[in-house]
């Protein structure tokens, strides 16, 4: 066989060729596999995307009236600083009780809030605020008839520019909770108590996020049932 190789100088590359492409395929292999399993590693089960990464699909853009440019850009849904609201809406259907959602949310431009998070719980609306009046008040509005910067829920926190923030909204047959970056800063028992939303977020209903005079960006939304 060597003896052959040597007076075929040309067979040999084609030998040597073929081996070259086999070893490819052989590593190529692994890494592709590698990747798929980096993906499903990375989804928790029991969750179900509200976000392609890629499209709008399932969601409305909020015709508020005053809102900014809503748009789909490199991997995140932007919700342009408008004159008041920019947000979208879910178009297809939602529990009302007994879900969770998580989501990423950033403030860009602005400096009120970021993510206006509006949800069911049973019969009832109600809206979770990040970052509002002027930036600092996260709570649950409205409560009794009072928004979150005068309800009990009303807590302060600082908030930058361009920084991801983790938002998880659980909702129980008791309770309203949400942690942000795994911090609870909503532990919230309606029983008894009147649930609502402000009027400018009417349209946000069943479920819809929605900034205020604040460009935002919004991924990686998921719900849990």
């Amino acid at each position: 066989m060597a003896a052959t190789l040597l007076k075929n100088p040309r067979h040999f590359f084609v030998i040597a060729l073929a081996l070259t492409l086999i070893l490819e395929g052989c590593t190529s292999r692994p890494q592709k596999q590698q990747s798929q399993a980096a993906q499903t590693k990375n989804a928790e089960p029991g969750w179900i995307s509200l976000f392609d990464g890629k499209t709008l699909d399932g969601w409305e853009v909020t015709q508020f009236g005053t809102q900014g440019p809503v748009q789909v850009s490199e991997g995140s849904i932007v919700l342009g600083m408008g004159d008041g609201c920019s947000g979208i809406t879910w178009q297809d259907s939602f529990p009302r009780m007994n879900y969770e959602v998580k989501l990423e949310a950033k403030k860009v431009t602005g400096n009120d809030f970021f993510c206006g998070m509006t949800f069911p719980v049973g019969d009832s609306f109600c809206s979770f605020i990040a970052g509002g009046w002027g930036g600092p008040v996260v709570g649950l509005s409205c409560i009794d008839g009072l928004d979150a910067s005068e309800n009990e829920t009303r807590t302060l926190k600082k908030f930058d520019h361009n920084t991801w923030y983790n938002i998880h909204l659980k909702v129980s047959q008791t309770k309203i909770e949400v942690l942000i970056d795994d911090e609870q800063l909503v532990d919230f028992s309606y029983k008894g108590r009147k649930l609502s939303i402000r009027p400018e977020v009417d349209l946000s209903r069943p479920f819809g996020i929605c900034s205020w005079t604040t460009t935002a960006s919004l991924r990686n939304i998921y719900l849990k049932q």
